[in-house]
């Protein structure tokens, strides 16, 4: 098996981007009876390197994953040197996203500290259930309502009910998505429309905290980067330069008794022409699918009554060591969701078919054509793509 592309399962409850911001809240003071139920500290935040912190500023850079540091370090070294801990006060560790590894999904566990099962947003392209309608969980405004179709608090809710000032700093143009509210609501929102805007604005609310604060931002420009040029292209070192300059501007501005707090929602991995499959190419691949859904990665297919077993071994057979092709049943059942409430379970496909190494499966009639034409992807369970990093500098 190459470097990276073994896998990975999530570490829901132990050391997950799910178990990060309940760690930031403890530090803040906020009880237990604030945070998802059962929710303590299981990555020891509040015990370690936010010990008696006042405010935090949690930083989210979208396609960063752990296996990529090495990668990006040439072309960011402050990055670097966080990621060594060499910058006085740093801290550095991996921990897994959850699954899928993908951003609807990370934003989501990320923003109410629960896996992916307990949330809801299980994927990219999500079917609704009862429809044959297919939800693009970027572009979700809202319908369906996003306070029904997440129904979890989030954390900058829970948050802000126990005093402590909570502000989501973002793109402007996501200030009112379906998304936002699923995954972020409680929190005041504050548009930032570059790097700079946006270390700007974390900043000046860590400057201008008179109590217990945190202040959320959110980087999508590495991931999409990788998406459009691949993997350590010309135009992906340059996005990590840029998000080496905003690391770096946060850095010199955290002021006394606040800690800067890094993670990413996923990695990401380049594939090859020769490993895609198109299920709309192969009618063998199509037979027996009502509605195709999920992602090239991890793709969720909706079958018609009565077929979910010939289509499990029509794509085991066609598909081989290229994906895990499995059952909903069977999927769950081994925990990658964590639990999964019933109004969930048919967000999931009759059939789940997870990818192995670099292998994708396309969907040429149904998805957007612009996926067919991305260079690399994320979604799946290896290591490049569930392994992320949680750097911490504290002042």
């Amino acid at each position: 098996m190459s470097p990276g592309l073994a896998t990975v399962r999530p570490r829901y409850g132990a050391a997950s981007l799910a178990d990060v911001m309940p760690g930031v809240l403890t530090s803040l003071g906020v009880p237990d009876s604030q945070r998802v139920p059962g929710g303590t500290d299981p990555l020891g935040l509040a015990a370690g390197p936010l010990a008696g912190v006042r405010a935090v500023a949690v930083l989210l850079i979208d396609g960063l994953g752990h296996h990529l540091l090495p990668v990006a370090a040439p072309y960011a070294p402050t990055l670097a040197e966080v990621a060594h801990e060499r910058v006085p006060g740093s801290s550095a560790r991996a921990i897994t996203a959850g699954f899928p590894s993908t951003t609807p999904t990370s934003l989501a566990s990320l923003g109410t500290g629960a896996a992916s099962g307990a949330h809801g947003l299980v994927g990219f392209f999500l079917n609704i259930p009862g429809t044959d309608r297919v939800l693009n969980l970027i572009e979700w405004r809202d319908d369906p309502d996003p306070v029904r179709w997440q129904p979890l608090a989030t954390q900058f809710g829970r948050a802000a009910a126990a005093g402590v000032s909570a502000h989501v700093v973002d793109r402007p143009e996501f200030a009112d998505s379906g998304l936002s509210i699923a995954a972020y609501r409680g929190g005041a929102f504050i548009g930032a429309a570059t790097v700079d805007a946006l270390a700007d604005r974390m900043v000046a609310v860590l400057v201008a905290a008179t109590g217990p604060t945190i202040v959320y931002g959110y980087h999508p420009d590495l991931d999409k980067t990788g998406h459009l040029h691949g993997v350590d292209s010309e135009p992906w070192r340059l996005a990590v330069a840029d998000v080496d300059r905003l690391v770096t501007r946060l850095l010199d501005g955290l002021p006394p008794g606040s800690a800067l707090v890094l993670a990413a929602d996923h990695g990401q991995l380049d594939v090859p022409a020769e490993r895609r499959f198109d299920l709309d190419a192969d009618p063998r691949l199509r037979a027996g699918i009502r509605v195709v859904a999920g992602e090239p990665r991890v793709r969720y297919l909706h079958t018609v009554e009565g077929a979910t077993e010939d289509v499990i071994a029509a794509w085991r057979g066609i598909l081989g060591e290229a994906a895990w092709v499995v059952s909903r049943d069977e999927a769950v059942a081994q925990g990658w969701f964590g639990p999964v409430p019933e109004d969930h379970l048919q967000r999931i496909g009759d059939v789940v078919a997870a990818c192995h190494a670099d292998y994708a499966v396309l969907a040429t009639r149904t998805d957007p054509p612009t996926v067919a034409k991305l260079v690399a992807f994320h979604g799946s369970a290896t290591e490049v793509e569930m392994m992320i990093p949680l750097l911490i500098v504290r002042r």
